[in-house]
């Protein structure tokens, strides 16, 4: 008896001695020289090619994601760099392995919320009502809600929302998002801002981005961010400093004292 796969297709790419086609269109005739690199990351994922609106968001979220300082992951990418400057690849994945559910990647978890919204058959504010109620008996952060250092508000919020008003994409996401916000303040009793996962959860959405590929957009522009903060470690070293930082503020504990 064979246990061996069913044969499957793929629909994204063929090649022959001529051209190779992605998605059906000849990359040397049709997407070469046509499509920005940010329409044709929207075309090779979801097999369509973006308004001119759904690109200037989608660049939008992509520049919001790119960088944020001395994260966990530009950490990781420097030190792996410094360990092994031959392979910049080890230290862009090592640095990509760090996109989760605390820092970049919580825009999936936060859609799902906002699907669910969208999805009650009891309304939009009363499901809201329910959401905030769970994480608040819980005890939990909420996926897109919260930020250490913006306070009140998270500015890039601000921003990505006010692209995608001025590209009239913003939709049926982005106002559920705002419906969540204000019952989470009311029932936590302190205002919570939408950070920048959040929104981009919101706007992708309105965009037509699946809740489940949109950590494959922060990963996408987390990869330039790290690329940038490796190339400054080529040029101006900090690992040796981080190091002796971690040494210093560290100290050894014998434990039989």
């Amino acid at each position: 008896m064979s246990f061996l796969p069913r044969a499957q297709t793929t629909g994204i790419a063929h090649n022959n001695d001529e051209d190779i086609f992605v998605r059906n269109k000849s990359l040397c005739k049709d997407l070469i020289g046509k499509l920005s690199f940010t329409q044709m990351i929207y075309f090779q994922i979801l097999g369509r090619i973006p308004t001119d609106s759904q690109s200037n968001v989608l660049d939008a979220c992509l520049v919001t994601l790119m960088e944020h300082g001395l994260t966990p992951s530009t950490l990781t990418s420097r030190l792996v760099y410094s360990s092994a400057p031959e392979a910049m690849q080890s230290a862009v994945g090592a640095g990509l392995a760090c996109v989760g559910s605390v820092f970049v990647g919580t825009m999936d978890s936060a859609a799902v919320l906002i699907k669910r919204l969208l999805q009650s058959k009891i309304g939009v504010r009363e499901e809201a009502y329910i959401i905030a109620k769970e994480y608040n008996n819980a005890v939990k952060r909420i996926p897109g809600f919260g930020h250490h250092i913006h306070k009140p508000d998270d500015p890039r919020t601000m921003c990505l929302f006010k692209v995608a008003e001025r590209e009239n994409i913003s939709g049926d996401y982005i106002k559920a998002i705002k419906v969540l916000s204000k019952e989470i303040d009311q029932v936590f009793g302190k205002h919570i801002t939408i950070n920048a996962t959040g929104a981009v959860a919101a706007v992708l959405g309105d965009c037509g981005v699946p809740a489940e590929i949109m950590r494959g957009f922060a990963l996408i522009s987390r990869a330039a961010g790290l690329v940038g903060h490796i190339h400054e470690e080529q040029t101006k070293p900090a690992m040796r400093v981080i190091w002796e930082a971690a040494e210093s503020s560290i100290p050894y504990h014998n434990p039989k004292t």
